[in-house]
């Protein structure tokens, strides 16, 4: 196989012969794990097949994503999948000149991967025409819900045809995504997997603890010492980022970030280099950090935990992907023990905490909740309330007992 695929994902198993029948889905699946495969090649048979009729470009699907980086992305996966196909694509979306994405439009195009915000502005400006699309993806849902652009969405499927399939794909299925498909999908096929991904196995987690100001520290000691060719390290504040890639860049460790506040070009320029390793180090935020894929990334380091938990199975997704191996470590202060216990919990992970002989850890830890042994007299006064609680049942039954006796006499 020109892909290295062997069998396909469950996401990819029960998707494929569905979205054949041009059934609407929901697809419920975190990231990593194949569902751009699976809705991609039951596009490419469709466009297949109708250009058999009509071998002109017709816009007949268009694919909706969270970002620009998820854009290109898809985009990369379209080149992959129909590389001995007569397929034109595009991807539209800001930051970029719409006067180059305009002229391809005007040439014809089949597939269009988009952000919600330019597929409006060309809608408005009447120069993409969704009537004939017969395909709508929107992939990352969930992410596109909380980013605010449920609006957004709502105005551009009314200017798609009434005869087309829309397939949805969500790492939850919240109320926010089933009013969406209650509005606009026609009796859908709900499609759901594991909330752990089932290449979670391949992914060695580990949990280092570490007090909170000696992090930057232990990250470039951790990326140094066990000689790391690439490492994805996620944050949540962007203030956070520039220092950590700073501190690295300080420590020899050729480092970059993207976050909201760069630039499209920087950022651009940063995931080329990372990928083609002139970067060691990528420092990232969630939202900035959707899409991105690397082969055979070996390691992705939380070094502080994500906001919500469906965050950190995204995050660790970026390694161990297509079943291969892939370490993701999380650096783990006092502040957060709760929270990480929370994530195990939910994803059904038990993840051994290590300490390193260097980074030994000063911070005061929280106490272990143990039940305070009674005191003899707490014993006896127990007892004393045991013993009356038995007596006063037995003046009750023994009541109970005389009402019924009178009331049969």
């Amino acid at each position: 196989m020109e892909l290295s695929y062997e069998k396909p994902t469950p996401i990819q198993e029960k998707t494929l012969p569905i979205a054949l029948k041009n059934r609407d889905i929901i697809g419920v699946s975190q990231s990593g794990t194949g569902k751009t495969c699976a809705f991609l090649l039951p596009i490419l048979e469709n466009i297949f097949q109708e250009k058999k009729k009509n071998n002109l470009p017709i816009l007949r699907a268009l694919i909706l994503v969270p970002t620009r980086e998820l854009a290109k992305q898809t985009i990369n996966k379209i080149d992959e999948y129909g590389k001995y196909l007569d397929i034109k694509r595009t991807a539209i979306f800001g930051g970029v000149s719409k006067k180059d994405q305009i002229k391809k439009l005007e040439n014809g195009v089949d597939i269009v991967v988009a952000t919600t915000g330019r597929v409006i502005e060309h809608i408005k400006e009447k120069s993409i025409d969704l009537s004939s699309v017969q395909t709508i993806v929107i992939d990352e849902l969930d992410v596109m819900l909380d980013l605010g652009f449920l609006e957004e969405i709502e105005k551009i499927l009314p200017n798609i045809g009434k005869k087309r399939q829309i397939m949805m794909f969500s790492a939850t299925l919240n109320q926010n995504v089933k009013k969406l498909a209650k509005e606009f999908l026609n009796d859908p096929v709900i499609i759901e997997t594991s909330i752990q991904r089932s290449s979670v196995d391949t992914i060695e987690q580990e949990i280092i603890l570490v007090d909170e100001i000696m992090k930057k520290e232990l990250l470039s000691y951790l990326i140094g010492s066990r000689n790391y060719s690439q490492a994805l390290v996620f944050v949540n504040m962007k203030k956070e980022a520039d220092e950590i890639v700073e501190n690295l860049n300080l420590d020899g460790l050729k480092a970059a970030c993207i976050h909201g506040d760069i630039r499209q070009t920087a950022r651009a320029k940063a995931l080329r280099q990372f990928k083609s390793k002139e970067l060691r180090v990528l420092v990232a935020t969630d939202i900035a950090a959707r899409g991105i894929d690397i082969i055979d990334l070996p390691v992705v380091i939380n070094y502080a935990l994500p906001q919500e938990i469906t965050d950190y199975t995204h995050r660790i997704g970026r390694t161990g992907r297509a079943g291969k191996d892939g370490v993701a470590i999380t650096l783990l202060s006092v502040k957060d023990y709760s929270f990480m216990k929370e994530i195990e919990k939910e994803l059904i992970l038990d993840i051994k905490r290590v300490e390193l002989d260097d980074f030994k850890t000063k911070e005061k830890k929280p106490r272990p909740t143990k039940s305070r042994p009674k005191k003899l007299s707490e014993k006896k006064a127990g007892s004393r309330v045991k013993s009356a609680s038995k007596n006063i049942n037995s003046d009750k039954n023994r009541s109970n007992k005389f009402r019924k006796t009178s009331k049969r006499g």
